[in-house]
């Protein structure tokens, strides 16, 4: 059975006295979790602060980004290497905002998720389409490519290791939402190109987060789809009581 998990990614938001009270309000809540993991991931520069309040917690620190080297004259990016030292448990890689406006490729997030999977952290790889490619039809075809790029070259054991955010881009931020059959579809697509390109096993194991506007009054209706075993939340991540609104979706379920 898969562990749902619901991961606020904070994006480049709050000061970091925001960020330290705000990760003070999810420890001191996330105690009475019991139906799902929970991680937060704030900005990098706030990482060791975040870090030190959720630290012996059921709360996991996670990074928003990291490079591919484990060192070197690399301006402004943080290593890996970098992660684990800060005791980072998850990394989001290939963000649907990293790829449409920093213009990351499906190698760049593939070299990041083998070198995160080497370094014993646990990758939040995000697919996603655009609503051009919506509505073209697409969706399919853009999300599998995504995943085949992207995780190129992962043995089966490696793949269980990962986790898979199906993210439309359309939905993210905008206040749209994909319906929870529409979001489901793709889930379901998700889960059957991992039994194709691995084995049942893989596909049994591997949790497919949901992102794109999910919020309290939605969650519990997506989160009740099959193949959809957890939310990777942005916007709603920001306050205590909308981040467990969502984690309460699980319950509900």
């Amino acid at each position: 059975m898969r562990r749902p998990l619901i991961a606020g990614n904070w994006k480049m938001h709050l000061t970091r006295q925001e960020a330290v009270v705000l990760a003070q309000q999810i420890a001191q809540r996330s105690g009475d979790t019991t139906t799902a993991d929970l991680a937060i991931c704030p900005p990098s520069v706030y990482l060791d602060a975040v870090g030190a309040v959720i630290r012996g917690t059921d709360v996991g620190l996670g990074a928003q980004n990291m490079y591919f080297e484990p060192n070197g004259a690399f301006t402004g990016e943080i290593s890996g290497s970098m992660l684990v030292d800060l005791q980072c448990r998850y990394v989001i890689l290939g963000h649907s905002e990293r790829r449409h406006i920093l213009g990351e490729t499906d190698e760049d997030v593939n070299r990041k998720t083998a070198v995160a999977l080497e370094l014993g952290l646990v990758p939040i790889v995000c697919v996603g389409e655009t609503l051009a490619e919506r509505e073209a039809g697409k969706t399919a075809a853009v999300v599998s490519g995504q995943c085949a790029g992207s995780l190129a070259g992962l043995s089966a054991e490696q793949m269980q290791q990962v986790v898979i955010a199906y993210e439309p881009v359309w939905a993210i931020g905008t206040g749209k939402v994909a319906t929870p059959e529409q979001a489901e579809a793709v889930h379901a697509d998700l889960r059957r190109l991992l039994e194709t390109r691995y084995n049942a096993a893989v596909a049994e194991t591997v949790r497919i987060l949901y992102g794109g506007s999910v919020k309290p009054d939605n969650a519990a209706a997506l989160l009740s789809q099959k193949n959809i075993d957890g939310a990777l939340v942005g916007g709603a991540a920001l306050k205590a009581d909308s981040f467990f609104g969502i984690v309460a979706g699980v319950g509900d379920a």
